[in-house]
């Protein structure tokens, strides 16, 4: 009997890419002609946010078109993003919080999983655990085919396939 391969289906950040990415802009916000005078900064907000300041809501706006170039230069799926895209009034500057989003949520491993089920082959098996997806079946090729699947589908994630074997 053939022993079972699996994977995982997960939604994790590059926190070091990201960190690239976000100094990048900061730089390109410091240096740029248009930016001048706007005082437009973008800085870490804790864990998983990021914040943009300034004086007026179209360069903050700006600002995060600029950091969505630097994530997608540095391979950063642009589905880790939750903005409001509406910059609030913060006294004399704007504020343009932006969530990281990690992990996916168990209502999304449910319909991964319900895809997998329903439109997979037979004898693939999922199981939720956690924040990620366990897939495993007695067939590699079977497991190919589930990845192509899910990567066909547009779940509003960003999801990656690791520990397979």
């Amino acid at each position: 009997m053939a022993a079972e391969s699996s994977f995982d289906v997960v939604s994790k950040l590059d926190r070091q890419e990201v960190d690239n990415a976000l100094n990048q802009a900061g730089k390109e916000l410091s240096q740029r002609f248009d930016f001048k005078g706007t005082g437009t900064t973008i800085a870490w907000q804790g864990e998983n946010g990021i914040e943009i300041k300034s004086t007026s809501e179209e360069r903050a706006t700006a600002a995060l078109e600029v950091f969505k170039e630097k994530l997608v230069k540095r391979k950063i799926s642009l589905k880790v993003l939750d903005s409001d895209e509406e910059p609030k009034p913060s006294g004399k500057e704007y504020r343009l919080p932006v969530n990281l989003k990690e992990g996916i949520s168990t209502e999304d491993a449910k319909k991964i999983s319900k895809l997998i089920r329903d439109e997979g082959p037979k004898g693939v098996k999922a199981q939720i655990q956690g924040e990620e997806l366990r897939v495993s079946s007695k067939k590699k090729d079977d497991l190919q085919s589930v990845m192509t699947l899910i990567k066909e589908k547009d779940f509003d994630l960003a999801l990656q396939f690791v520990n397979y074997r």
